[in-house]
């Protein structure tokens, strides 16, 4: 039976193929999205991580950033290394405040020569493209792409299920992207995710997007995956959620996220909050994103405090949950650096009961990207 909430919320092109599919939906993000199926949140995690999982991430913001230089403009704004971005590649970034916090995390691609494309998080995407637009206004434009939706074909089968219409795919390694034309129409097609899996993220025009979706799901390695095994997912590969594991408070250093800090960038020091990210490469900080092995009693959630052996309170987990690769319970959340290194061991207080955890490498479960020998 499925449910859908009633509010004020919108919906992605691929609505009433959640509903036919029995998607429990929930609001998120200023929308309707499907939380899980008929499965349930535990076998749709195990199916991603064993054969392929389609999720419908559409909430995301799309939009092609087009100027004399866009990449040069784009860089006022974000630390990433973008004019050294070569046709055919994508690369994470963080679009950041006067402070250097993030105001978000998001994708850069050069797919084609079009400007670039970016896509950003569902809930930030309005702010995110009123800073970019007000900010590079006169020298570059944000085309925002509300008549795409975008899917996300994620675990090892994913390459053999999409090669059978896109054969060009098999070719393509971790955060290489292409414009072409599969399924009949034109698509935009990166090989990423954000479940730790090898797999695919796949911009298609919104009329076509419950036709693609079908065509994926009628393989019999193909499940639709519901939000919450995305979430799940994330965790276990150690990887941060905007608004919860960062946020405007947060930098890039701070967040574990040094490679989002180009080489050139860090020489030039030309972007926003570059003498706070200075300081903090140097090691001038005051907390860590770390990863958490619960070694005793339940899960900690995000708000849960993080003390050390004697109590004293050092630091908050930002995100917590079950493992069902690990059968464990992990979190993520900030510690100071003196607490960080992996094999300390520290506390969670879980409701008013201190429970052991050691910090623990990241990910949590290896990546299975497919990169370059």
């Amino acid at each position: 039976m499925s449910s859908d909430p009633v509010g004020d919320l919108k919906q992605t092109p691929l609505h009433a193929a959640h509903l036919a599919a029995g998607a429990r939906m929930v609001p998120f993000a200023g929308y309707t999205m499907p939380v899980q199926y008929k499965d349930g949140v535990l076998k749709e995690h195990l199916w991603t991580r064993e054969s392929a999982g389609l999720f419908d991430v559409s909430h995301m913001g799309q939009a092609r950033l087009r100027g004399a230089d866009p990449a040069k403009s784009f860089e006022k704004l974000v630390s990433a290394d973008y004019q050294g971005l070569k046709p055919g590649k994508q690369r994470y970034g963080v679009l950041l405040n006067a402070q250097g916090g993030i105001v978000d995390d998001l994708m850069t691609a050069r797919p084609d020569d079009d400007g670039l494309f970016v896509v950003v998080n569902g809930a930030c995407k309005d702010n995110d493209y009123a800073i970019i637009a007000n900010a590079l206004e006169g020298e570059a434009t944000v085309e925002r792409l509300e008549d795409r939706a975008l899917l996300a074909l994620q675990g090892p089968q994913a390459a053999a299920v999409l090669a059978a219409h896109a054969p060009i795919v098999t070719d393509m390694v971790f955060m290489d992207t292409v414009a072409l034309t599969a399924f009949g129409v034109d698509a935009l097609i990166s090989r990423s995710g954000y479940t730790g899996e090898d797999g695919y993220e796949i911009s298609v025009p919104a009329a076509a997007a419950e036709r693609v979706w079908n065509t994926l799901l009628a393989d019999d390695r193909v499940k639709p995956i519901g939000l919450g095994a995305r979430d799940s997912l994330r965790l276990e590969a150690g990887l941060p959620l905007y608004g919860h594991d960062l946020d405007e408070t947060v930098s890039p250093i701070e967040g574990g996220l040094n490679f989002a800090v180009g080489k050139r960038r860090r020489e030039a020091g030309d972007f926003p909050g570059a003498g706070r990210i200075a300081k903090e490469l140097a090691g001038d900080l005051s907390r860590l994103r770390v990863g958490l092995r619960v070694l005793e009693g339940a899960p900690a959630r995000e708000g849960a405090q993080i003390a050390d052996e004697t109590g004293a309170v050092v630091g908050v987990v930002t995100s917590g949950g079950f493992s069902p690769c690990l059968s464990q319970a992990i979190a993520l959340g900030f510690a100071p650096p003196a607490l960080s290194a992996v094999g300390t061991r520290l506390k969670v207080i879980v409701r008013g009961k201190p429970q052991a955890a050691e910090v623990v490498a990241l990910p949590f479960v290896p990546h299975r990207y497919v990169r370059k020998i």
